[in-house]
């Protein structure tokens, strides 16, 4: 049989032992620890920026929230209200990443969860053949679930979904410059349309209208498009408020999909039913030096990289990267200052272009990613404790390259993105950044967060 260990994980015992478990009073006890230690809600990102995104949703609506970094132990402590698994699946191919997704899903059912969150970018980052849709149908398939929500919007932000069609502010998606993403670019809007190219399964919509309606009538939509057999269903979005709506008619669903803000309506459903608890989070800001790596092309974080003045500028020539050139060893030797160094290999969509063209796609961010992978390696092994990391690609190479199992969620730095400190003895505070997200003066806001402030 299957109990709740004292650590809150799941804890196997053989029909021998299970004869000592059948006084009363002690099947009472394994009840309560059943009711109050499980997971709540488990989670699976898709990039590891992403992750972090969702969580400091998640903590700041109050769920006590833990971010493992690739698919943890079967015996890793899980003592938290929400359990985010952050993969590196975005821009794999689709097959591995179903694969990776279901594996993930196994673990936090085995961890108590009852319902399941996919997460993935708010500007739908994928191609016509994956890895969104596929993923989510994969998982709806698993669970034997439909009507299935599929919501990227992220409003604070200005992602927002009106008749299918995803904006960034008041821009189709096809037109904000997602169209030029190195990896993923999003030349559809119509998030319908786009699913229907990744998927075999039928594709629903939800209309503002029903969504201003409030929680009964989304709930009723969603129920006829089951009926209609629509495994997935994309809801309109343009306000929290709508995402709040949404959330209240998820209550029961076993699994949601869309973008961090989601998550918002989500935790006040447990908070109904009397299962959370107020506890602090176990964030430790560190006082150390810092280091900021930018390996994201966006228009967003080349603008932070322009306007940051705290700290040597050091801009990487990526063909000496992909002919190796140079190594962190020299960027080490450059290094002479207290305050932080912003190393990056950010370019503009053109000069992107023209490297894929010589060098291939995938072999000009695996060159660039392998190296802020070691990079940060050399950086942390000569003492640095606080790293800033912009881009999703570059925060995945990093964080596995460090080998980090785990992080507490601190205070939010910027919409989108929290302070982390990773558990267990001697951590380091990071703050992984979304391309796309954040203000121009980020980067010193960012590192400054993650001496100073405390949750």
């Amino acid at each position: 049989m299957t109990v709740i260990g004292k650590t809150g994980c799941l804890v196997e015992y053989s029909n021998s032992s299970e004869r000592l478990l059948r006084s009363t009073s002690l099947r009472k006890r394994l009840t309560v620890l059943t009711m109050t230690q499980k997971i709540l809600l488990g989670c699976i990102a898709d990039d590891f920026t992403g992750a972090s995104d969702l969580a400091n949703t998640l903590a700041k609506e109050g769920m006590r929230t833990t971010q493992y970094i690739d698919i943890p132990s079967a015996d890793a402590e899980c003592d938290c209200d929400a359990a985010i698994i952050s993969l590196k699946s975005r821009s794999i191919d689709s097959a591995d990443a179903v694969a990776q997704s279901l594996a993930a899903l196994a673990w936090l059912q085995d961890k108590g969860a009852t319902q399941f969150l996919f997460k993935y970018c708010s500007t739908f980052d994928s191609t016509a053949k994956g890895n969104i849709g596929p993923v989510a149908e994969a998982l709806a398939d698993e669970l034997g679930t439909s009507a299935v929500v599929v919501c990227p919007a992220f409003p604070t932000t200005g992602r927002t979904i009106y008749q299918g069609h995803l904006f960034v502010f008041d821009k189709l998606l096809n037109e904000s410059g997602l169209e030029n993403h190195p990896l993923n670019p999003m030349t559809d809007a119509d998030i319908r349309r786009w699913l229907s190219l990744q998927c075999q399964c039928k594709v629903g919509h939800v209309a503002q209208a029903d969504v201003s309606a409030g929680p009964e009538a989304v709930a009723q939509a969603l129920k006829k498009a089951a009926a209609h057999d629509e495994k997935l269903v994309v809801v309109d979005a343009t306000a929290d408020r709508d995402l709040r709506c949404i959330g209240e008619a998820l209550a029961d669903a076993e699994l949601i999909t869309g973008g961090s803000g989601i998550a918002l309506g989500l935790p006040e459903n447990f908070r109904r039913r009397g299962q959370l608890a107020n506890q602090l989070s176990g964030f430790t800001p560190q006082p150390g030096p810092a280091a900021i790596l930018a390996g994201s092309c966006s228009a967003t974080t080349r603008k932070q990289i322009t306007h940051y003045q705290d700290g040597p500028h050091i801009g990487l020539n990526v063909i000496d990267i992909i002919n190796n050139k140079i190594t962190p060893d020299d960027i080490l030797a450059l290094l002479t200052t207290d305050t932080a160094p912003l190393i990056f290999s950010s370019a503009d969509p053109d000069t992107v272009k023209q490297l894929q063209a010589t060098h291939g796609a995938m072999q000009t961010a695996g060159a660039i990613e392998a190296f802020f992978g070691e990079l940060a390696k050399a950086l942390v092994s000569n003492g640095i404790k606080r790293l800033v990391v912009a881009g999703g690609e570059t925060a995945g190479a990093v964080i596995s390259a460090l080998q980090l199992s785990a992080f507490h969620i601190g205070p939010e730095i910027d919409p989108g993105v929290p302070a982390l400190s990773t558990v267990g003895a001697d951590p380091i505070a990071v703050a992984l950044k979304s391309g796309n997200f954040g203000g121009e003066n980020f980067f010193s806001e960012a590192a400054a967060a993650l001496h100073d402030r405390q949750g």
